[in-house]
């Protein structure tokens, strides 16, 4: 198992990029086509204070085969909190691109999940352009909406039916964490991981931040700014409190639960 400390009671997986892939590589090896599967979310500060507020997302971040930090912030608390190892955070596109190269070696088949309408369809012709004999399984574009009991076996049914080893889902957090959460057991690919908005990244419907901030835990202040309506509170808000939270754990006055 990997590594793993606790930062306000959310679980965040020592682990960086390539020894997460290695780990995703043995547990496809382990339990191709049988299952059930294991999933990774990408955790950061909203993330935690998401799991703060909501116990039941908090056990499903816990219970993640892999949490990994999505977030430079993340990076740095767990430095210092002694994780040595940790030098960059685990960035979803670059876990995604990183995995697509070794898909096409090892003749691996994706499975796309999530996006709007026509963009896991999209991402699936620009993935066989950029990463030619990469094998797509399938991929499905959900409503928005809760699906139907039948319309969530159907789809179950086609990822099975599909022999994917690897499960990308874009749903965005928590709702992707959930999805994993919920649908692992009832999948036989080995894999699920949540890769939030990589589909829009590499599909180009969204921007990216610049490297440099990407890399110095600025990329909030360039998404802010880029969607300030939907990620004020996230930044604004979020952010002091989970400074505030960390403070108050290390300093002994607070402990926050894991479960």
């Amino acid at each position: 198992m990997t590594e793993s400390c606790y930062v306000l009671g959310t679980k965040v997986s020592l682990v960086q990029i390539p020894g997460l892939i290695a780990d995703m590589e043995q547990t496809i090896e382990a339990v191709r086509g049988r299952g059930p599967g294991r999933y990774a979310v990408l955790t950061n500060i909203n993330c935690v204070m998401s799991a703060r507020r909501d116990p039941a997302y908090r056990r499903v971040l816990n219970h993640a085969d892999w949490a990994v930090a999505d977030g430079m912030s993340l990076v740095w608390v767990t430095r210092w909190l002694g994780a040595k190892n940790m030098e960059r955070r685990c960035y979803g596109p670059e876990i995604f691109a990183a995995f697509c190269e070794r898909a096409q070696q090892r003749g691996w088949k994706f499975y796309l999940y999530g996006g709007a309408e026509g963009v896991a369809e999209q991402l699936a012709r620009v993935l066989r352009e950029k990463y030619p004999g990469l094998q797509i399984a399938g991929w499905d574009s959900p409503p928005f909406r809760s699906l139907t009991p039948e319309e969530d076996t159907a789809a179950c049914e086609r990822i099975n039916a599909s022999g994917a080893d690897i499960v990308w889902v874009g749903l965005g957090s928590p709702k992707q964490d959930l999805w994993m959460a919920a649908h692992a057991p009832k999948l036989r690919a080995p894999v699920l991981v949540g890769v939030g908005a990589a589909f829009d990244f590499f599909t180009g419907r969204v921007t990216q931040a610049p490297r440099w901030m990407r890399e110095n835990g600025l990329e909030w202040l360039f998404r802010l700014f880029a969607d300030p309506r939907r990620l004020w509170f996230r930044y604004l808000v979020y952010n002091p409190w989970f400074a505030l939270c960390l403070l108050l754990e290390v300093t002994g006055l607070k402990k926050f639960p894991r479960d």
